[in-house]
């Protein structure tokens, strides 16, 4: 702010928001200004998640409907741009992402589920409009976040790759419901962007081969390029394997559960990893008790974006998942494309500040 009272660039931001269903805008905010304990990140990347689609098509993300307008984007990385009073260890120009979680209250929880936090029944996260006052997200060229909620990214990660440790987290949460997956085959439904990061991820884990099914060709070529051994076009007729030891169900799509059940083999283990609709569907689910199935859900991740960071400088290659790059100012033609089935879009970026030229 000037001595003459007038609002300068420098105390301004732009930052995605969406005001209602198809109706999101490239806003100017003020700039905030972080306090003792928190950090001011100069966002660079930003990754476009199922959530930002949902929000921007039908104001509403599951449960989670807009009261008000909300900055979108949990899956962002950039540079400390200056912390706050208190907070040592991260100087400024430090390259990092964010865990995108925020415990309400003191995060107690039953012994049975101990240390599980992304099962808190109350929990804050980027770009949800879970609880009014809602929680922004990252989509926008500067945010304040607590400096525990901070990750330092590792050498030679840039930031565009570091804004995937968050879907790469929910990835290896995924595999990490299995306890051992080394030499096992492994059947990957859904090859879209967790789906494929799944199949890294499991691959990561010493999984032996890995086989993705979609109905997408453009899906299972990055799959291909994720690490998956052989592929199955659905779209073209071609069957799931039949009798794998491990299926992981990434497509959310409950038509899909009866022959997922069927292709997992007897005494086998299927995890839920695409979300499934809240509401009242038909599926087949006969083989489940037949088959003595184990079916397990995977919800979020715990601390698995440290084990996120610990694979992208171990040099898993989340790059092949990247199809499109759109700078902040064209975020809705960049949501389009995310939510277009026939764009070929796999991993949509967008460009916040600071990050290379959109190409």
């Amino acid at each position: 702010m000037t001595t003459a009272g007038t609002v300068t660039e420098r105390d301004t931001m732009r930052a995605v928001v969406a005001h209602g269903a198809e109706d999101v805008r490239v806003d100017t905010r003020p700039r905030p200004v972080p306090g003792p304990g928190q950090v001011l990140l100069a966002l660079e990347w930003g990754g476009i998640c199922g959530s930002d689609i949902a929000y921007w098509r039908k104001g509403a993300s599951g449960t989670a409907a807009l009261a008000h307008p909300l900055v979108l984007g949990h899956e962002v990385a950039g540079r400390i741009a200056a912390p706050g009073a208190g907070v040592t260890g991260l100087p400024e120009g430090l390259p990092v992402t964010v865990h995108p979680a925020r415990l309400v209250g003191d995060g107690t929880l039953p012994e049975r589920i101990a240390g599980r936090t992304n099962l808190c029944p109350r929990v804050r996260y980027f770009g949800s409009a879970a609880f009014t006052p809602h929680t922004d997200g990252g989509f926008s060229e500067y945010r304040v976040v607590d400096a525990d909620q901070v990750r330092p990214l590792p050498d030679g990660v840039d930031t565009e790759r570091g804004a995937l440790a968050e879907p790469l987290a929910v990835a290896l949460h995924a595999v990490g419901r299995v306890p051992d997956l080394r030499g096992r085959t492994v059947l990957v439904n859904g090859a879209g962007p967790i789906g494929s990061l799944v199949v890294a991820a499991a691959r990561y884990r010493g999984a032996g081969a890995v086989l993705a099914a979609d109905l997408s060709p453009a899906a299972l070529a990055v799959a291909r390029a994720m690490g998956a051994a052989e592929t199955r076009d659905l779209s073209r007729g071609e069957a799931l394997p039949a009798d794998v030891d491990v299926v992981f169900e990434a497509s959310g799509a409950p038509a899909a559960l009866g022959a997922v059940l069927r292709a997992t083999a007897r005494g086998g283990t299927l995890v839920q990893v695409g979300n499934l609709p809240g509401t009242a569907v038909a599926a087949v689910l006969g083989d489940l008790v037949t088959r003595e199935i184990t079916w397990t859900g995977s919800y979020r991740f715990v601390e698995e974006i440290v084990d996120a960071l610990r694979a992208l400088r171990d040099g898993v290659d989340v790059r092949p998942l990247i199809t499109h790059r759109f700078p902040l100012a064209r975020a809705e033609e960049a949501l389009s494309v995310a939510a277009d089935p026939g764009s070929g879009s796999g991993k949509v970026m967008l460009a916040l500040s600071g990050a290379e030229a959109a190409r």
